[in-house]
């Protein structure tokens, strides 16, 4: 029974797989550049996959080197003869030339914003002493490099005001390295912290040093590839060598814990949350800093929830958790006596789902999320509700930092025709006022929100969000990009973008569906979507489509699917699932081998929303829907771009370099198989302004060919 089960699978889910579907002869496929196959097979619990691209790993060969560039010289001569395509990127770059700010913060009685005038690559940061002030330039990262590769990762400010921690990252990379500024000479130290990954940076009150996180140095050849592990929380004190810096934390017995850290704003407290994976659950470590050589001591180690540490009184911790409420609520923990038992509920959990609290003006200032919008309620520190924060309209608010006695707080809102406008709240009156607004080439009166729920598969409920002109024909006839993501508990609310608008202008339908696997509806909706579970997130999707298909929004024939990293293997999942639903596919930077995810960089972090191949059931589960292992050779296929960047260290490559040979070898039909892949650019953090305008270009010029766009759709400079 065993040989037979493991002859059915190897037979199922090779690349070689015979198939049922038949295409129509409807044109030449492209000449794609040859890609060999080997005889790797692996043993999966008794069941044999094939690998036949695993040298497409390498990504240091001269032959992955070669083939890269001959499969990017197949996309960009397809991608140059497609009409429309300059009027495109012209339109496009016209209304990215506008300014855009970030949410501003206090420290240290400065106040310290980034500012993009338009088509910077990178945001500068500004900083002025009031905000009446003109503000001074601190921090131009695009004078790092050139061609605005090196962008800003992070910043601290020391609570004393005088000293500015930065990090930096490179082609896109998530290696960082910190550097120290001294805020009123604009003047580096020379401090210098390298082999930074995925860490927060916390002074010490006086500002004599910061805590950050670490890993140890890799081998440099193999830096974007080799599997992270043992990461470890660090001291540095400033003016001396990163050699010299005090180890403060670490796990030897459990190599893939994750820790980061900051300081209480008492000065008391250094809080060091431990993470394991991606896991929407942490532990909570504290050192008294107002002891000399105090240790490290545990205070939420059962690992059973989120918590996300507010703020103090003294030895009361106030923190956010998802403990017996998968929405969130405000809970107090008294050090001292921190069991279960003792602890006090401030907000209890509600039919909204609590994303962020902050303590600002003595008051809990919380933000939800109502079906997928903002919602933002203040409360005193007993918990009694005091009032809401009035926002402009249904879409997507964040900010609202601050210190416990400041009066003011800033806050961003956003919706998919309201660019990021950044707001000043007066918390003593509860009145908000316009602190910077944009303004943007377009009429946003011309186009209609909508939000829609339709039923998935299993009788679930599910949202999406519609956007397109006033007016569109309810014919199936409409062009629609149709986007998700549906994990890692993270939520898509409505959010402004000049990408989106230049799809919008050429008659594009832009839709958002919010799957289960996002943090939508709190921790059980999240839940809902992960492990072998899995596959309801795909069919939330396909559910999506059927119902755009049904109510004649659009048809199979304009219908373009799209979303990245997590999303990239949602619609790598689709695409193969169904791909008589759609006539277009985008999967950027997809997780698309879903049984050796976990070998490389940070990608073991990702088994707890997916689960690995080392687990016999979750193995079952992972090769029913992983991209790579469902494609069937003589299948038809939608056209697909597929795209990733030779720098991308989150998810490498290589997903992407085997899915397209792969798909390549398996298209019957005439729609084109291309990968599009960036130079000096990684999983899409800190991309240059320049390099995201000519992706979006290529992006929707591949549409519109596909989706029968071509003569008619293009935008016109200065169009409405």
């Amino acid at each position: 029974m065993q040989r037979r089960l493991t002859l059915l699978a190897s037979l199922m889910f090779s690349h070689f797989a015979a198939t049922a579907q038949t295409c129509p002869a409807t044109g030449p496929l492209p000449d794609y550049p040859l890609s060999r196959t080997v005889s790797q097979q692996d043993n999966y619990h008794g069941t044999t996959v094939a690998d036949p691209y695993r040298w497409l790993e390498d990504a240091n060969s001269a032959e992955t080197h070669d083939w890269v560039v001959a499969q990017n010289r197949l996309t960009q001569n397809y991608l140059a003869q497609i009409p429309g395509r300059a009027a495109i990127r012209e339109r496009l770059t016209k209304l990215w030339n506008f300014e855009r700010f970030s949410v501003p913060f206090k420290e240290g009685g400065r106040y310290f914003y980034s500012r993009n005038d338009g088509l910077q690559n990178q945001a500068v940061l500004y900083t002025m002493k009031t905000l009446a002030d003109v503000p001074r330039l601190l921090l131009d990262p695009n004078t790092l490099a050139a061609d605005g590769t090196v962008a800003l990762a992070g910043t601290a400010v020391s609570p004393n005001g005088k000293y500015l921690a930065y990090s930096t990252a490179a082609s896109g990379s998530d290696w960082n390295e910190i550097k120290v500024r001294e805020i009123e000479t604009g003047k580096d130290t020379g401090d210098h912290i390298k082999w930074v990954k995925f860490s927060q940076t916390a002074w010490l009150p006086d500002g004599s040093g910061f805590f950050y996180s670490r890993y140890d140095e890799p081998k440099e050849a193999t830096k974007l590839a080799d599997v992270n592990y043992f990461q470890k929380l660090y001291f540095h004190k400033l003016g001396t060598a990163q050699s010299a810096d005090t180890l403060v934390y670490e796990r030897p017995d459990h190599k893939d814990w994750g820790f980061s850290a900051e300081v209480s704003e008492d000065g008391r407290y250094l809080i060091i949350n431990g993470s394991q994976g991606t896991e929407n659950k942490n532990r909570v470590f504290y050192k008294d800093l107002s002891r000399k050589d105090a240790p490290v001591q545990a205070l939420l180690e059962e690992f059973d929830a989120a918590y996300h540490f507010i703020g103090n009184d003294g030895p009361v911790f106030l923190f956010r958790t998802e403990r017996n409420a998968p929405r969130g609520k405000v809970v107090a923990i008294d050090i001292r006596k921190p069991g279960v038992a003792n602890w006090k509920q401030l907000v209890a959990e509600s039919a909204n789902t609590m994303v962020s609290a902050s303590l600002v003006n003595n008051q809990l200032v919380l933000d939800y999320l109502s079906d997928a919008h903002s919602l933002v309620k203040v409360f005193d520190l007993k918990g009694k509700p005091l009032h809401d924060i009035a926002l402009p309209g249904i879409g997507s608010a964040g900010g609202f930092g601050g210190k416990r006695n400041d009066t003011e707080t800033f806050y961003s809102y956003t919706s998919f025709t309201t660019p990021t406008t950044i707001y000043r709240h007066d918390l003593k009156t509860n009145q908000s006022s316009v602190y910077r607004q944009p303004r943007v080439d377009f009429d946003p009166s011309a186009f209609e929100i909508r939000q829609e729920f339709y039923t998935s598969r299993d009788g679930t409920r599910v949202p999406m969000f519609i956007v397109a002109k006033k007016g569109i024909k309810h014919d199936g006839s409409n062009p629609t990009y149709l986007y998700g993501y549906g994990g890692f508990n993270i939520s898509l609310t409505p959010a402004f973008s000049v990408a989106n608008l230049a799809w919008l202008e050429m008659g594009g339908v832009y839709v958002v569906a919010n799957l289960r696997g996002g943090g939508e509806y709190g921790e059980a909706w999240h839940a809902a979507g992960t492990k072998l579970q899995k596959q309801n997130v795909f069919d939330d999707f396909i559910g999506a489509a059927e119902w755009l298909i049904a109510h004649k929004i659009t048809s199979p024939a304009k219908l373009a699917i799209g979303g990245g990293s997590n999303g990239g293997l949602l619609v790598g999942a689709s695409m193969t699932q169904r791909p008589d639903l759609f006539a277009a596919a985008i999967p950027q930077v997809g997780v698309l081998d879903m049984l050796r995810f976990h070998k490389f960089t940070i990608g073991w972090a990702w088994t707890s929303d997916y689960g690995s191949s080392d687990n016999a059931e979750e193995f079952k589960a992972l090769i029913k829907y992983s991209p790579l292992h469902n494609l069937k050779k003589g299948s038809c296929y939608p056209a697909t771009m597929i795209t990733t960047a030779d720098h991308d260290d989150r998810v490498v490559p290589a997903h992407s370099f085997k899915f397209a040979a792969a798909a390549q070898a398996s298209q019957a039909g005439a729609a084109p198989i291309l990968i599009r892949i960036d130079s000096k650019s990684g999983h899409g953090a800190g991309k240059p302004t320049s390099k995201q305008i000519e992706e979006v270009a290529d992006r929707w010029g591949f549409l519109s060919r596909a989706l029968l766009m071509e003569g008619a759709s293009a935008p016109v400079a200065g169009q409405q």
